[in-house]
C-alpha cells in the first residue's frame, strides 16, 4: 500500500475540504504515519475516515477530529502541550510537529507503552509518556500553554483549568457518555472563557476528577 498517497488523499478529502484551514495543522496530519499506530490488522483502514480500536476498551480518533483538536489549540511551535489520554501516541505524534514539548499521560500501562514504543521508533523525541491519571493533570511540569483531551468528560477537571498558564488554551469534550459538545477554555487575565466548538463523540474519560469505570461520577 502507498501509505504517503493514502495521507495525500486523506488531507485532500478529510481535512481541507472540512474547516482545517491551518496549514501547518495540514502538514503535520500529512507526516505523521497513522499506520503505524494501529493494530496490524487494521492496518488497511488507517486513513479512513472513522475512528478504528487499538485495544483495552480504546480507540484512534477520527483523523479529522485529531486535526480540528489540534488546530483549536492554536500552536505556533514553542508551546508546552499537556495531552491527556495517550492511547495509541497518534495525536500525541502531531502535536509534537506543532509544539515545542508534549507531555502526554495514560492511564493504561499497556497502551503507554506501546505508544512510546512507537514514537522512539519514529523519533518524536519531544514527545513524554506518563502513566497516570491524566484526570489529575501533571503538575510536575506545569503551567502548560495547551491541554489536549482527546475523551469525554462531565466537566473540566479543576487541575487542568489549575495547570493552564496564563494565555494558555485547553480543548475537551464535555458530555455525557453519549454525545459531547466539544469546547475551548481560555485563561486570560486570570479568567476563563469558554467557547463552543463542535457537537462531537469520545470515549469517557476516566480518573479521580471524571467518570469512575462503573459509569458513577466523581467529584
Amino acid at each position: 500500500m502507498d501509505y504517503q498517497a493514502e495521507r495525500d488523499a486523506m488531507i485532500r478529502t478529510q481535512l481541507a475540504t472540512r474547516e482545517i484551514v491551518n496549514m501547518d495543522v495540514l502538514h503535520a496530519m500529512a507526516s505523521v504515519p497513522r499506520h503505524r499506530f494501529i493494530p496490524s490488522a487494521l492496518v488497511d483502514q488507517a486513513y479512513d475516515d472513522c475512528a478504528l480500536p487499538i485495544g483495552e476498551g480504546q480507540t484512534i480518533s477520527q483523523p479529522y477530529i485529531v486535526a480540528f483538536m489540534a488546530q483549536a489549540l492554536e500552536l505556533t511551535g514553542v508551546e508546552r502541550v499537556l495531552e491527556i489520554g495517550t492511547g495509541s501516541g497518534y495525536s500525541a505524534a502531531v502535536l509534537s510537529r506543532l509544539a515545542a514539548e508534549v507531555y502526554t499521560v495514560e492511564r493504561i500501562p499497556s497502551l503507554a507503552h506501546a505508544a512510546q514504543t512507537c514514537l522512539r521508533e519514529l523519533g518524536y523525541n519531544n514527545v513524554h509518556v506518563f502513566v497516570d491519571d491524566g484526570t489529575s493533570g501533571l503538575p510536575a511540569y506545569a503551567p502548560y500553554d495547551a491541554i489536549a483531551v482527546p475523551a469525554a468528560s462531565p466537566w473540566i477537571p479543576q487541575p487542568l483549568r489549575e495547570q493552564l498558564a496564563e494565555g494558555g488554551r485547553l480543548v475537551i469534550p464535555i458530555g455525557g457518555r453519549g454525545e459531547q459538545l466539544l469546547i475551548r477554555l481560555r485563561r486570560q487575565d486570570h479568567t476563563f472563557r469558554t467557547e463552543r466548538l463542535s457537537s462531537v463523540r469520545f470515549v469517557p474519560l476516566l480518573g479521580a476528577h471524571a467518570w469512575e469505570a462503573d459509569g458513577t461520577l466523581n467529584r
